[in-house]
C-alpha cells in the first residue's frame, strides 16, 4: 500500500486509489498517516475535527469514521479483509494507531534525502548535496494534503511541512549557487521570490545569480524593491547579510565570484 501527503493525499494499492470520499473521513485518515506508528489520542482526533464544537453524536460518529477508514484499508490488495485492517489501524491507549510500512509514505522519502543533503553541504560536497536536495524536492507532487479540509493539528503538521520545504529548497539553490550555476537558477530563483516576496534568503540568491549573470542593475533594483517591499509590509529593512551583499555589488567585490562565495 502506498500513502502520499506531499501534495494531494494518496492511499492506494496496486494503483487502485483506496481514500475515503468523506471530507472529515479524510481528515482524519490523514491526520494517522502523518503520526504513522504512534498513537494519536481520541481528544485530538476529536479536536482536529471539530475544534471546540463536537457533535452530541461524537462517539457514534467518531466510530463510524474508524470503521470506514478500515473498509477502505482493507480493500488494499495487501490486506484483503477487515480482520486484518483491524491490525494495522490499532486500538489502545484511548486512542488509534496506522501502522503502515515507513518506506511506503512519501514524507520518508522526502526525509531522507534532506538528511543526505544536509550531510553533504556539511561536508562542502556541493555537487552531492545538491543532487540529494533535488531528489528530496522531486518527492513533492503540490502543496501538502491539497485536497483535504485541515483542523488546528494538521494545519500545523503541514505548515511545519512547506517550512521543511522551503529550507530545502533555500539549501539546493545555495548548493547550486557555490557550483557557479548561477544561469541555470536565475529562472527558478526569479519563480520563488515572486512566492515568497519576504523571503530574504531567496532575494539574496537571486540578487547573486543575476549579479554574476552580468545583470548588475536588475540585481541592484530587486535590492530596492524588497527594501520597499519589507517597509510596507512589516516596517523593518532588509536584514544585516542582505545589506552587505548589496554593498558588495556596489564595490563589485571580487568574493562575489562563485568560487569565493559564502553565504
Amino acid at each position: 500500500m502506498e500513502f502520499g501527503v506531499l501534495g494531494s493525499f494518496v492511499m492506494r494499492s496496486a494503483s487502485v486509489d483506496l481514500l475515503p470520499t468523506a471530507p472529515k473521513q479524510r481528515q482524519l485518515l490523514a491526520l494517522l498517516v502523518l503520526n504513522a506508528n504512534r498513537f494519536v489520542s481520541i481528544d485530538t482526533c476529536v479536536e482536529e475535527l471539530w475544534q471546540d464544537d463536537p457533535p452530541r453524536t461524537v462517539v457514534p460518529t467518531f466510530q463510524t469514521y474508524i470503521l470506514q477508514i478500515r473498509k477502505c484499508i482493507a480493500a488494499g490488495k495487501e490486506v484483503g479483509s477487515l480482520a486484518r485492517a483491524h491490525k494495522l489501524l490499532t486500538t489502545g491507549r484511548r486512542g488509534y494507531q496506522l501502522v503502515i510500512a515507513p518506506e511506503s509514505l512519501d514524507l520518508t522519502h522526502y526525509r531522507h534525502w534532506v538528511k543526505l543533503g544536509r550531510e553533504a553541504m556539511r561536508r562542502q560536497d556541493y555537487a552531492a548535496s545538491s543532487q540529494a536536495y533535488r531528489k528530496a524536492l522531486g518527492t513533492w507532487r503540490g502543496s501538502a494534503l491539497s485536497d483535504v479540509q485541515v483542523g488546528p493539528h494538521l494545519r500545523a503538521m503541514v505548515d511545519s511541512l512547506e517550512e521543511s520545504r522551503i529550507t530545502a529548497t533555500e539549501q539546493c539553490f545555495e548548493a547550486e549557487l557555490r557550483l557557479g550555476l548561477h544561469h541555470e537558477l536565475v529562472s527558478e530563483l526569479c519563480a520563488a521570490t515572486a512566492q515568497y516576496p519576504l523571503n530574504e534568503r531567496f532575494q539574496a540568491q537571486y540578487m547573486l545569480a543575476l549579479y554574476r549573470a552580468g545583470r548588475q542593475v536588475e540585481a541592484l533594483n530587486l535590492f530596492h524593491r524588497l527594501r520597499k517591499t519589507l517597509a510596507e509590509e512589516l516596517g523593518i529593512g532588509p536584514s544585516l547579510p542582505v545589506r552587505r551583499l548589496h554593498d558588495a555589488m556596489l564595490s563589485a567585490d571580487g568574493n562575489l565570484l562563485p568560487e569565493r562565495w559564502a553565504s
